[in-house]
């Protein structure tokens, strides 16, 4: 997925579709459900693939409301597949079970997300390792996909040594974890206070993978001391948010723009966004956007991309070193080694 993205900029790297916008809960923060919804018609929702298949969009992630609601999720799922996409699921984990775990197995899921916002249950969000703890283990015994637990620094609905809490045992359960900071309902950052800021520091202190590390680095650090970034969202065209009746948007919290029926959405669409300008860019917190943006960064200008990725005297894992022995050579050998690599991607 990441080669291709790098050696094209035409296509989606990755899309979000709604397949269902009711929800088994209602989170007092949430914007991105109701109680009423119907689901999408499954022709519908495979039609919609299929158009997303046609931009040749690399990762197809399916959330909600509760996407586990949907009758035929699976059939959604192994659509995805069969176009070579990745396929995601982002999901509040009360329905899972023993039961429904192997139904994902065998429908060929990639990737499922978590958010856990607190240790115990509160009248703002049920969506907490107390009642989700059986769940987990479920996963980590029987699931064949990537597991991530994405905990929240910044919720009034909890203390922030409750997301360093969660972290923590998604870590002692082999998953993959990360962490989001609280924004508004435009996806705009909530400034941290000190207590908060120091319980993100000890969470992103812990080990985490090569593209969470680098996405702390390039927009989570100045964001949980409220200090603006300085990048180019792709928003509507390396990232596509499709809701429920079909329209494409920039991403959840900026729905209504462009709003665009997906069936008529095309390359000249997709150009246009790469290059228009997003207000909310600056404080935005919405990591699946900005992970796109920096594959294009790392295609632009490798060198300056990773030193803005991985500064100097950052601590970095095995695979990130050399990666960086890669894109900031300094001695001939490495310059070649450095063409060669990229020859192969066939980036530049």
């Amino acid at each position: 997925m990441i080669a291709k993205a790098l050696k094209s900029r035409s296509h989606p790297i990755e899309a979000q579709i709604i397949p269902i916008r009711g929800c088994n809960l209602s989170c007092t923060y949430c914007n991105e459900f109701d109680s009423s919804s119907k689901p999408v018609p499954t022709e519908e929702m495979i039609r919609r693939v299929d158009l997303l298949a046609a931009l040749g969009t690399a990762t197809v992630t399916i959330s909600g409301g509760e996407p586990l609601l949907h009758p035929e999720l699976e059939q959604i799922i192994r659509t995805i597949r069969s176009h070579g996409m990745l396929a995601g699921l982002i999901t509040n984990g009360y329905l899972l079970t023993a039961r429904r775990i192997k139904q994902l197995n065998d429908a060929d899921l990639d990737h499922l997300q978590i958010s856990i916002d607190n240790v115990n249950p509160d009248n703002a969000s049920k969506k907490s390792l107390r009642v989700l703890q059986k769940k987990l283990r479920l996963l980590a015994e029987d699931a064949r996909f990537d597991v991530n637990v994405n905990s929240v620094v910044g919720s009034l609905i909890s203390t922030p040594e409750d997301a360093l809490i969660v972290t923590q045992c998604a870590i002692d359960l082999g998953f993959a974890s990360t962490v989001g900071l609280i924004h508004n309902d435009s996806g705009v950052l909530q400034p941290l206070s000190d207590r908060q800021q120091t319980v993100y520091k000890q969470i992103e202190g812990l080990k985490k993978p090569f593209h969470t590390a680098a996405l702390y680095n390039r927009f989570h650090k100045n964001l949980a001391r409220g200090v603006a970034n300085d990048w180019h969202c792709r928003a509507g065209s390396r990232y596509l948010y499709i809701c429920e009746d079909g329209l494409v948007h920039y991403c959840s919290q900026q729905r209504g723009y462009p709003g665009i029926p997906l069936e008529k959405y095309g390359q000249e669409d997709l150009e246009r966004e790469y290059h228009s300008v997003k207000g909310c860019a600056p404080f935005c917190t919405i990591s699946c956007v900005q992970r796109g943006s920096m594959i294009d960064e790392l295609s632009e200008n490798p060198t300056e991309a990773m030193l803005r990725f991985f500064p100097p005297n950052s601590e970095m894992p095995f695979g990130v070193r050399i990666l960086t022995w890669l894109f900031l050579p300094t001695t001939a050998s490495k310059r070649i080694v450095r063409r060669a690599a990229l020859r192969v991607l066939k980036v530049k």
